[in-house]
C-alpha cells in the first residue's frame, strides 16, 4: 500500500509521498514566469463567492496555499504526477496503468473523495501521463468529486512529435501568472488533439481552449 501523510494547513489539507527517485525530480532548468488567460478565467468563477474548496495537482506549496486562502477558500493539495511515478514507475508504461492493482491503489490514493466535495480543480499538466483507460478512470472521479458548476483548468502538449513531455511544478504569482519550475520529462501516454479533448470530458458541459505560443495548451472545462 502506497505511503500516505496528510497534513492541515493555511486552512487547505496537502498530501506529501515519499521522494522519487533523484534523477526523475532534478531541476534541469530555471524557474520561469508564464501568462495565462485559462487561469484568470478559472479565478474569475471563484470571485464574489467565500468558503470554497479547490483541489490542486501540483503537490503542496506555500506559493497556492496562500493565493487560494487569500481569495477566502480552502485547498486541498495532491502531487498527482509523483504518484503516477511511485505507482506505476517514471518509466511507466500502457500495461503498467492496466495492472488492476496497482490502479486500484492509484485511485484509492489520489482519488478517494466523497461527490461533490470541490468547487474547482487545478490538474496543470497531470493528466497526460495517464494511458487511455486510466485517464478515462480519473476523469470520471474527478466529474463525481466537482460540484456542478464548479470548473477544471488543465495544461496538455500539444506538440504531437514529442515523444517525452516536460513536466512542471506550478506555482501561483498572480490571478493570471504563474511560475514554472522544469522537474524533468515523462513518457506521452498518448497526443491530445482538441477532438480528443472534448471526447475526454465529454460528461462535461463544455470545454474551453486557450491559444497560446509555447507548447502548451490551455483547457478550461465546466462541470
Amino acid at each position: 500500500m502506497l505511503d500516505r501523510l496528510r497534513g492541515l494547513f493555511g486552512g487547505g489539507s496537502s498530501r506529501e509521498t515519499p521522494q522519487a527517485s533523484t534523477a526523475a525530480y532534478a531541476r534541469p532548468a530555471d524557474p520561469f514566469t508564464r501568462q495565462s488567460n485559462g487561469l484568470d478565467q478559472f479565478f474569475s468563477s471563484l470571485q464574489d463567492r467565500t468558503a470554497l474548496t479547490v483541489l490542486d495537482f501540483a503537490g503542496a506549496s506555500q506559493e497556492n496555499v496562500s493565493f487560494i486562502t487569500s481569495m477566502g477558500h480552502r485547498l486541498s493539495s495532491e502531487d498527482f504526477v509523483r504518484s503516477i511515478d511511485h505507482t506505476f514507475g517514471v518509466e511507466q508504461t500502457v500495461e503498467a496503468q492496466a495492472d488492476p492493482l496497482l490502479v486500484d491503489a492509484f485511485i484509492a490514493e489520489n482519488l478517494a473523495f466523497p461527490p461533490d466535495s470541490f468547487d474547482g480543480a487545478l490538474v496543470w499538466d497531470a493528466l497526460q501521463f495517464l494511458s487511455p483507460h486510466l485517464l478515462q478512470l480519473t476523469i470520471d472521479r474527478l466529474y463525481d468529486t466537482l460540484r456542478p458548476g464548479a470548473y477544471l483548468f488543465a495544461f496538455f502538449n500539444a506538440d504531437d512529435k514529442a515523444r517525452h513531455i516536460p513536466v512542471y511544478h506550478y506555482r501561483i504569482a498572480d490571478h493570471k501568472t504563474l511560475m514554472l519550475t522544469p522537474r524533468g520529462s515523462r513518457p506521452a501516454a498518448q497526443f491530445f488533439n482538441n477532438r480528443a479533448i472534448e471526447k475526454v470530458f465529454h460528461r462535461f458541459e463544455s470545454v474551453k481552449f486557450f491559444l497560446a505560443r509555447d507548447h502548451l495548451r490551455e483547457v478550461i472545462v465546466k462541470r
